[in-house]
This record gives structure tokens, C-alpha cells and sequence, in this order.
């Protein structure tokens, strides 16, 4: 009995000792704050309130596009696989938190053993053995270097990374089907100021026609007149087609079948305007794909450990108890028997290989620690794009009505001209035919400039709450 205590003792001893003996690193999160205080160059908040915080149902009002974007969140394939990747990751991470637990089995075994007569010789006689058995083994792996830790810490971070995700194809559903309702409308407006321009220019061809006949014009202007129209009617099927392949990808976007969709007008949209970067920081907090970024690299890092605490000896305690017995009658009469019992294993001739292993986990956490930084530069300018994009936009819109006014008043003077006077001629009243279309459409594509931006900013910052 004083041998088994001291077996024990030496063996817990054992296990204390090399405890002691930390091999692995302790995981720290990267700090923002440093070399990256400008990251969105032009930064509009010194604290942290950033338009990140605010509802997307805020930020997007128009009530047929919230319907779109709930049953895009509801339906679409690509975030479905997204949460079933969650499921997988959870499943795995469970199972890693199961890795330091003992293992228990029950064990019956019934055991007959005969020996051949060629094995036995001069008076020793082998008898032939039959054997009942009923009990418990267990094993259990003394995580004295933090293996098992690691890897519970790895299955983790690998969880949160697929949480992060599937929060970034959400936020980026949410801005992709934004982004084509507004290409959408902006479409329908063209295509309105394409239709009242031709119905102008079917006006403009009989009163160059009446004009011809007057002696003012000859036929060159009536056919440049004609040619005028016709330059406007073949906008139409481009734009139709535009607007049926922007409804279709909306259709997808929704998992539904190709479809037109309920909409409302460009002109009824309203531009959310208090854009607010907040700090570089709030990145890590609110932006999916640099947290999956960040978790990636921590995930990384736990591997490189569980690949330094391969390299050291491992430490693993076993035991059965349980019945034995030569016969059933005497089976649960002094029949009880245990084994205990502890292995200390180093592994030598793959030494070199576990070396290689965590050289290899090494460059990967650096690949991970590289990737997280470039995905933070690349939020940063996309925050800073956006931004941009925005006021640039903001800032052509009174211009613009400038310009529209000013083509508007050019056309109707060089028709008067052109009736009245001989100082002009048909070619300067189709330029400026030409100059009022373009315009126009280019005062669309500003409002749709703005709404876009609007939508890549809430995007580029994190996304907004759910």
C-alpha cells in the first residue's frame, strides 16, 4: 500500500512540474489605435457615434424597399449557407470543449483461451482458460502544456468567425439589394425623361417640317430632326432591358423567381444625410469582416500553439475496475479487480517533423495577422470612398440645376431664333436638344450617385443594427 502512495505522489509530482513549465503564448488582440489614427482620412466624429450605430430601416425609408430588403434577410441562399456554417461551427466547437473529459467505457467481454499441446512440455501444463469480464475503462490525457486548451480556444474563435460571416453577407444583402432598388428607380426616371423627350422631338420634327414647306428650312434639317428622334427612341429598349435585368437580380437576391418589382420613384427618395464616421476603433467592433479577419488571425495563433505543446512530452492516465471471474457461479464473489496506471510519452524520431509543424503555424499566424491589417486598410478607404463619393455628389446638385435650367432656356431660344430670325440654324438647336437629354440623365445618376454612396458608407462602416 505504501508503494501505490508513492507511485502516485511521484506521478502527480510529475504532472506538477511540467504544469509549471507554460510553452504556449497568451493571445493579445491587435490595437487599432496604433499608425492607424487617420484611417478614414476624411473623419467627421471624434468619438464613436458613426452612422454604425443606427437602424438600416432609418437609414433606408422607403417602405417598398424595406420590404424588399426583410425578404432578402429572410430568404436569400447565400445567407442560409452562412448560418449552417454557424451550425457546423458550433458542433465543432462542443466538441472541442468535450476534448479534456476523461473517457469512460463500459467493458463485457467473455474470453476462451487454448493452448496447443506443442507449447507445452515436462511438467509445466498450460490449462486452457475461459474468462468472464464486466467493468469500466477510462483515460484521460493531462493536458500539462495547454494543448487541449488551445484547441478549445481555436474551435471557438473559428465559431465567432463564422458569426462574423454571416453578419457580413447580411450587411452586404442588405446594401447589394439598396444598391439595385436605387439602379432600378434611377432606370425609371430615365427612361420617363427619354419618353417625354421623344414625344418633344416628334413636335420638333413637324414644326421643321412646317418650315420646310415655309421656305425657312430644307430637307438636310428635317432629316437631322428625324435622325434626332430616332437617336432618342433607341435609348428605350436599352434602358427596358436594363430594367428588367436589375428586377431579375432582385428576384434572385430574394430567392424568388424572376419577377417585376414594387417600387416607388426616385424622386420620393429622401438621402440620409448625418453621415458620421466615428472613430478608426469602431471598426473592430462593427464591421463582420475585419472581426472575421481579427478572429482568423486569433484562431491561427491558437493553432501555432496547440503545434508548440505537440513538440513536449504528453501525459496520460489510465485504469480499469470491474468483475472477473473463470465461472459465472462465482462471478460477483471476490471477483473485483483494477488496473491504474500513468504513461509519460515523447515522441523522437518525429521531433523534427512536429518542429517543421509549428514553423509552418507560425507563418500561417503571420499570413492571418497580414490579411486582418490589409482587410482594415481596405474598410478604411472604403469608408473614405463612399464619403467622398457622397459630398462630390452633393456638391454637383445645385450646378446641375443650373446647367438643366440653362439648356432649358437654350433650346427654347434657338427655336425661336430658328422661326424668327435668321441668326441660327438647325444644328445649334439640336445641340442643345442633345446638352438638356444628357443632363437631365446626369441629374438622375447624381441622386443615384448620393443614395449609392449613402448605402456603400452604412456598409463600409459595419453595417448598422439588425
Amino acid at each position: 500500500m505504501k508503494i501505490k502512495i508513492i507511485n502516485i505522489i511521484l506521478l502527480a509530482g510529475v504532472a506538477g512540474f511540467f504544469y509549471s513549465c507554460k510553452v504556449t503564448e497568451t493571445y493579445e488582440r491587435p490595437k487599432v489605435e496604433q499608425g492607424r489614427d487617420n484611417l478614414f482620412r476624411q473623419q467627421t466624429s471624434s468619438d464613436s457615434t458613426s452612422i454604425a450605430n443606427v437602424s438600416w430601416n432609418q437609414i433606408f425609408t422607403d417602405q417598398k424597399l424595406q420590404n424588399i430588403i426583410n425578404r432578402t434577410i429572410q430568404n436569400n441562399l447565400d445567407l442560409k449557407i452562412a448560418l449552417t456554417r454557424i451550425q457546423e461551427a458550433d458542433a465543432v466547437f462542443k466538441q472541442s470543449k468535450l476534448q479534456n473529459l476523461p473517457s469512460l467505457d463500459g467493458v463485457a467481454s467473455i474470453t476462451e483461451t487454448k493452448n496447443s499441446a506443442a507449447a507445452q512440455g515436462g511438467n509445466f501444463i498450460m490449462p486452457d482458460l475461459l474468462v468472464y469480464r464486466l467493468g469500466i475503462s477510462t483515460g484521460w490525457e493531462v493536458d500539462i502544456w495547454g494543448r487541449i486548451k488551445s484547441l478549445k480556444r481555436s474551435a471557438y474563435a473559428g465559431f465567432l468567425q463564422t458569426d462574423a460571416a454571416k453578419r457580413a453577407v447580411q450587411t452586404q444583402l442588405v446594401a447589394q439589394a439598396a444598391n439595385l432598388y436605387y439602379q432600378l428607380i434611377s432606370f425609371d426616371k430615365q427612361l420617363e425623361i427619354t419618353r417625354q423627350t421623344i414625344e418633344l422631338r416628334k413636335q420638333d420634327v413637324e414644326t421643321v417640317e412646317a418650315l420646310m414647306e415655309a421656305a425657312y428650312l430644307t430637307g438636310a434639317d428635317v432629316e437631322q430632326s428625324r435622325a434626332n428622334l430616332y437617336s432618342a427612341q433607341l435609348t428605350v429598349p436599352d434602358l427596358e432591358l436594363q430594367i428588367q435585368q436589375t428586377e431579375n437580380a432582385l428576384s434572385i437576391l430574394m430567392n424568388d423567381n424572376p419577377q417585376s418589382i414594387d417600387r416607388n420613384s426616385i424622386d420620393s427618395q429622401l438621402v440620409y444625410s448625418d453621415l458620421k464616421t466615428g472613430v478608426p476603433v469602431a471598426l473592430l467592433k462593427n464591421r463582420p469582416d475585419v472581426q472575421a479577419a481579427e478572429l482568423g488571425f486569433r484562431q491561427a495563433f491558437e493553432n501555432k500553439n496547440m503545434a508548440l505543446a505537440q513538440v513536449y512530452p504528453t501525459l496520460s492516465i489510465s485504469g480499469t475496475l470491474g468483475l472477473s471471474s473463470r465461472t459465472l457461479e462465482n462471478f460477483f464473489t471476490n471477483s473485483l479487480f483494477y488496473t491504474a496506471g500513468g504513461t509519460l510519452t515523447q515522441n523522437i524520431f518525429q521531433m523534427g517533423n512536429r518542429k517543421a509543424q509549428v514553423k509552418i503555424m507560425e507563418a500561417r499566424k503571420m499570413q492571418a495577422y497580414y490579411t486582418f491589417e490589409k482587410t482594415l486598410l481596405t474598410a478604411g478607404s472604403e469608408v473614405s470612398n463612399s464619403l467622398l463619393s457622397y459630398q462630390k455628389a452633393k456638391e454637383k446638385e445645385m450646378t446641375r440645376q443650373l446647367q438643366i435650367q440653362s439648356l432649358e432656356k437654350a433650346v427654347e431660344f434657338n427655336k425661336e431664333l430658328l422661326t424668327y430670325s435668321s441668326n441660327t440654324n438647325y444644328v445649334n438647336v439640336l445641340t442643345s436638344e442633345q446638352s438638356l437629354l444628357a443632363a437631365k440623365l446626369a441629374g438622375v445618376n447624381d441622386k443615384l450617385q448620393q443614395l449609392q454612396a449613402v448605402t456603400e458608407f452604412y456598409r463600409a462602416l459595419g453595417g448598422g443594427q439588425f
